[in-house]
This record gives structure tokens, C-alpha cells and sequence, in this order.
């Protein structure tokens, strides 16, 4: 039986993993940072937390994760835990930073250490490019990286030495470049699922407005579901590589907006509007990506923009319908 590890397993993509590798028969091990409010915790891992073995470390703490890699033996570790809300990566830029790009140099020192065998998915983003774009409009695999908040700076970091350990010590080590990817999972400050539970909230009466940053944003969302597919896919492959997983479609804030406020019978304009708290101090104006590369070794997305809004909405009124 396969053994992986899933770091951030109790965040959006780890939830999934984790669903997804037991489905296939894996052992599923993940890491928590320890919180106050244990309760809350792990309310994505609800469906499966019998399943899983849990193990308390943190990606600052290198001597927690020797501790975890030398007592589970991992064949596989997915990398998904960060302070993944970019514009709060303005509010705490060192923390951000601390997390993603030493927090990454630990765990692949610890894998460097433990095992070198230990097959690593890096979870690197589409933020790393910030508003850097090929001629065509799109991003990919060799588009130079220019990114625009401390968290994509910080991911960079996280990519670059990734490929470093990879090249220096030979051992098996991938970055999926995941451009947006949403669910009814999506903590709920993040604009996508923002949008749908006040939407929601609207339409069964219990609220009247919704403040957002720059409605003309544009970028490329696909479902977290598809993605960790992705995540699992790039690992089976027989040399470690780096490929971007991106819909190839994007669409501005307005736009989703829009569907997710049509969906239920309203005009997103008689209730949206604009708060500059919100706004970015370097805005990412476009983000749209070229899974070419990702797509020749067969992966295929099963949700459009419009069904994984669908799936957002129904949650919602599931839960104040």
C-alpha cells in the first residue's frame, strides 16, 4: 500500500487529495498546524477522518517534520500547505514569506535527509507570474516570472528552489503550476466563494450587498477537484517535470458576478459594489494559462466555469435554503 503525506491536508486541495489517494488505495497521512479551535479544524476532512492518519508538525518547524517523514516513511508528499490568501500576504509579508518559501526549503531538506526516494509534488501558482504574459495572452511552463505580491514572491522562491534540489541531489521532485481553482470548499475570503454565499444570501433575503476590490480582473478558474487529479497525475509520471495546470479560459470578477447573480434571478448590479480595502497595492490585472503540456500526458478537465459555479450555489442554498 502507497504511503502519502499531504501537507495543508485540511485546507481546499487537501481535502480532495486526500478523498481522491484513498479512493485509489492509498495510506493518507496529512499535517496540521495546531489551532485553538481544534473543533473547526478539520471540518473539510469531516467525510473521511476515520481514514486518515493525522499528525501534528509545522512547516517552520523542521524538527517536527523529520519526526513525521522518519515515522511515516512516505512514498509520495504533496506540498499544499501555505498562507495562500494573496492579498493578505500584504498584511503579513514575512509570515507569508516564512511559510511558503522556507517552510518549502524545510520539508525538502527533511526529504533530503530522511529519503531522497520520496517522490515531492511542489504546489507552485499561477501568482508566480504576476502580469507577465506571452505574446498570445497566455501563461506557461517557460513564461518569465514576474509576480506581483509577496506570496508570489514567495512561491518563486518556493519553485526555484525546488528545481535546485531536484537538479542538485536527484531526487524526484515536481511543481504543479495550478492557475484559480475554486470549490464549494473555498474559504469564504476568497472572492469566488465570496461572491456565491452573499449571492445566496440575497436571494433568500439575508443580505442586501456585496463589497468587492477590482471587478475587471480576469482570470483562469477551474474546479479544485479536476486539479488535484492533476496533482496525483504529475507524480505518476516516470521523470519529475513541471507543467501548468490552467482551463485555458478566463473570465473577470464582473463576469462571474454576473453568472453566479443570473443564476438565481438577479442583476449583480443593483447589488455589488466596490470597496479599495479590498484592492491589491500592486494589482494582477490578467491571469490566463496553456495547459499544453499537462494535457499530453491525458489530463482532461471535467467541470466548466459555469458547472463548478453551479456545484458553489447549490451548497449555499443547501445550507440557508
Amino acid at each position: 500500500m502507497k504511503r502519502a503525506l499531504i501537507t495543508g491536508i485540511n485546507g481546499q486541495d487537501g481535502s480532495y487529495l486526500a478523498e481522491l489517494l484513498l479512493e485509489r488505495g492509498y495510506e493518507v497521512h496529512g499535517i496540521l498546524k495546531r489551532n485553538s479551535v481544534a473543533e473547526n479544524q478539520t471540518a473539510r476532512l469531516d467525510d473521511i477522518f476515520k481514514d486518515l492518519k493525522l499528525e501534528y508538525a509545522d512547516m517552520l518547524d523542521m524538527a517536527s517534520l523529520m519526526r513525521v517523514f522518519q515515522t511515516i516513511k512516505p512514498h509520495e508528499v504533496y506540498n499544499l500547505a501555505a498562507q495562500s490568501h494573496v492579498r493578505i500576504s500584504f498584511d503579513q509579508p514575512i509570515y507569508t514569506t516564512q511559510v511558503v518559501a522556507l517552510g518549502t526549503l524545510n520539508l525538502l531538506e527533511a526529504v533530503k535527509l530522511v529519503d531522497k526516494n520520496i517522490k515531492v509534488y511542489q504546489a507552485s501558482s499561477s501568482e508566480m507570474f504576476g502580469n507577465s504574459m506571452d505574446d498570445d495572452g497566455f501563461q506557461r511552463e517557460s513564461t518569465p516570472m514576474k509576480p506581483t505580491s509577496p506570496y508570489g514572491c514567495a512561491k518563486v522562491y518556493a519553485y526555484n528552489i525546488c528545481c535546485n534540489y531536484r537538479n542538485s541531489y536527484d531526487m524526484y521532485i515536481s511543481n504543479g503550476i495550478l492557475f484559480n481553482h475554486e470549490s464549494p470548499r473555498r474559504g469564504t475570503n476568497f472572492v469566488t466563494n465570496k461572491v456565491v454565499k452573499e449571492a445566496v444570501k440575497i436571494n433568500f433575503g439575508l443580505s442586501d450587498k456585496l463589497m468587492l476590490g477590482n471587478l475587471n480582473a480576469t482570470r483562469d478558474w477551474g474546479h479544485a477537484k479536476d486539479y488535484v487529479r492533476a496533482m496525483v497525475m504529475i507524480l505518476e509520471q516516470d521523470n519529475p517535470d513541471d507543467f501548468v495546470c490552467a482551463t485555458g479560459i478566463s473570465h473577470s470578477v464582473k463576469e462571474f458576478c454576473d453568472y453566479t447573480f443570473s443564476k438565481l434571478d438577479l442583476n449583480y448590479k443593483d447589488y455589488v459594489g466596490v470597496d479599495e480595502k479590498y484592492w491589491r497595492p500592486e494589482e494582477l490585472v490578467h491571469l490566463k494559462g496553456d495547459s499544453t503540456r499537462l494535457k499530453s500526458i491525458g489530463f482532461e478537465a471535467e467541470y466548466t466555469f459555469e458547472t463548478m459555479i453551479d456545484e458553489m450555489i447549490d451548497y449555499w442554498r443547501q445550507i440557508y435554503g
